[in-house]
């Protein structure tokens, strides 16, 4: 086997997905079928006592809040990924929703998926069939809930669309909503509720509203393949840097010792050159300023020294 024409036909995005698990809202895609099916990211199964939450940051499910009353989500719940919640999403909702919002709620579009199984705990990834969905606005934030069935499903998995689905589920879903934050007593004394549900609707518009979504992601963080890119010049980048010091060993230290050492040497043969020069002109110097007082004495006796010295071993 050719190892490496197999790395190289290899896209970026399977090289990293296989040394990096992907990150639930950014990493994992929605699906090719989206929006009539989507990959969903589960974060709560029934009964879900305690409300999880994936940690954006991270990409870890943390404990948001246990939940405060004897509500529980009657669904697998979670969020559909690579969608984000803006400002087109509130554009949308404001065309029907009685209560209008300012914005989206900033978090990516939560799912609902119907399903007769059982599941252990979240932090899964499903199939579902989108059917529909849930105008609910919270505190003046669009917070739209799609309703879709979880794909093969025995007891749902035939439903196309929400209004298949019998009544009392859908009573139960909004229920949950309405009273899920907060306890009866503020439920009964308070004229402005914090969460409505303007509407009830189906999958045509539940389609409308991820791709809303999915265009508010891109507008927000970018496509895939942009991010991707922005990756490769960062790990180019980093790579080259990285591989400048590791040659000095000590990632740059020894780079940094070397350049002082080689400052050093280099101002010492500046500072011996310099000396050697000097020297030179003292030498010069001293020479000429002999031969001067020897050309003045050879004047004055008209004699040069040499002779006067063998006329005095003569006399």
């Amino acid at each position: 086997m050719d190892l490496t024409m197999n790395h190289k036909t290899r896209t970026f995005r399977e090289l990293l997905s296989t040394m990096f698990k992907s990150h639930p809202w950014h990493g994992v895609t929605a699906g090719a079928d989206a929006p009539a099916f989507v990959t969903s990211y589960i974060e709560i199964a029934p009964p879900g006592e305690v409300k999880l939450e994936l940690d954006k940051g991270t990409g870890h499910l943390h404990v948001d809040r246990p939940q405060r009353f004897s509500s529980n989500c009657p669904t697998l719940y979670g969020f559909i990924p690579q969608t984000y919640c803006g400002d087109g999403i509130s554009k949308l909702a404001n065309k029907h929703a009685k209560n209008k919002t300012h914005r989206g709620d900033g978090d990516p579009l939560d799912i609902c998926v119907l399903t007769e199984k059982e599941f252990a705990h979240g932090d899964l990834l499903v199939r579902a069939r989108v059917i529909g969905g849930l105008l609910m606005v919270d505190k003046g934030e669009a917070d739209d809930k799609i309703i879709a069935v979880l794909d093969q499903d025995i007891t749902y998995g035939h439903i196309r669309d929400i209004s298949e689905v019998p009544p009392g589920v859908i009573e139960r879903l909004q229920h949950y909503f309405l009273s899920y934050k907060r306890p009866p007593s503020e439920a009964e004394n308070c004229n402005t509720p914090v969460v409505t549900i303007d509407e009830v609707y189906g999958r045509k518009r539940a389609y409308e509203v991820i791709s809303q979504s999915q265009a508010d992601y891109v507008q927000t963080y970018g496509t895939e393949e942009s991010r991707l890119e922005e990756l490769r010049q960062i790990l180019s980048a980093g790579i080259q840097i990285g591989g400048s010091q590791a040659q000095n060993g000590n990632g740059g230290k020894e780079s940094a010792t070397v350049e002082k050492k080689s400052d050093k040497k280099g101002k010492k043969k500046t500072s011996q050159k310099a000396e050697k020069k000097s020297d030179k002109k003292t030498k010069k110097k001293t020479a000429a300023k002999v031969e001067k007082k020897s050309d003045k004495k050879t004047k004055k006796t008209g004699v040069p020294e040499a002779d006067k010295t063998e006329k005095a071993v003569v006399d």
